[in-house]
């Protein structure tokens, strides 16, 4: 039987795929201490491995197929195919950057300042493209983890990866410059890509994850209201397209049935009551395709 084998990042955005591709209707158990997770899909084939890895060995072809950060793919230079665009991360929705960064109180102002000078990243390759872009001689050193305290005794700069600049402004650290914007990619290996049972197999799962992200933050509202307050209550209702609306038995009386983002539900819910709607029911969704 034909296997597709699926990379899975383990750290920093594990828990959060997992309950991604559990709500896209796929059971994956990892016991612990174990590499290798069962998924209830006789066809899938899963391995944990940092995602700094993934891209590399997907390109190589000792994995089919794979979630890593659109960084690492360019980190390492991967010759890789692109099945989706996944924006998620360990918390938020949003994409991450990687940025140049100096103590508040350094004369580095650019990229040209860096002449000379110490740079702790972890991403090396990044970096050194990123120096060469601008015609800079600086020295670049691997840095194992906690990247923000080691300026300015350590360090003159980093670069590192960030959300809000949160961290970096808790360190006295300030954004000089963006090198990478990033989001989590589905990348296939090239050959694996043109696999007929491959190529199918992986589009579906992105086309199950991607319903998963486009279902965070909306919900399902349904209602019923009479012939005579439709429009009234049509003009409050927002769609993804359009509301779904459909006879009832009494055919004075409609019933709506819509998907809207949940933010705005606390507020239209009291508007629909006063115009009308009746029965209004709100559920939650696990994946919405457009």
């Amino acid at each position: 039987m034909a296997v597709l084998k699926l990379g899975l990042p383990k750290g920093s955005l594990e828990e959060t795929t997992f309950s991604m591709f559990k709500r896209a209707g796929y059971n994956i158990d990892v016991q612990s201490r174990s590499y290798y997770p069962k998924i209830d899909d006789p066809e899938i084939e899963c391995i944990l491995i940092r995602a700094q890895e993934i891209a590399r060995y997907v390109e190589m072809g000792l994995l089919d197929c794979g979630l890593t950060g659109y960084d690492w793919v360019l980190e390492n230079d991967a010759n890789v195919t692109q099945i989706a665009e996944l924006v998620y991360g360990k918390v938020g929705r949003k994409p991450l950057r990687w940025v140049l960064a100096v103590p508040n109180d350094s004369p580095i102002n650019g990229a040209k300042d860096l002449e000379g000078k110490r740079i702790a990243t972890e991403a090396m390759g990044m970096t050194k493209k990123y120096l060469a872009k601008n015609g800079v001689n600086a020295k670049v050193e691997f840095s194992w983890g906690a990247t923000e305290v080691k300026p300015p005794h350590l360090a003159d700069a980093i670069v590192e990866i960030t959300e809000t600049g949160s961290s970096l402004k808790a360190n006295n650290l300030r954004i000089v410059d963006t090198l990478c914007e990033t989001t989590t990619r589905f990348i296939a290996n090239n050959d694996a890509a043109k696999d007929e049972f491959k190529r199918n197999k992986m589009e579906k799962i992105a086309l199950l994850l991607q319903a998963v992200l486009t279902a965070e933050n909306k919900v399902g509202l349904m209602m019923n209201c009479h012939v005579d307050n439709l429009e009234n209550v049509l003009k409050i209702l927002p769609a993804m397209n359009r509301p779904t609306i459909a006879h009832l038995s009494d055919q004075n009386w409609y019933s709506l049935t819509t998907v809207v983002d949940e933010h705005i539900v606390r507020d239209i819910i009291p508007d629909l009551k006063k115009a009308g709607a009746e029965g209004i029911v709100e559920y939650n969704l696990n994946k919405v395709i457009p």
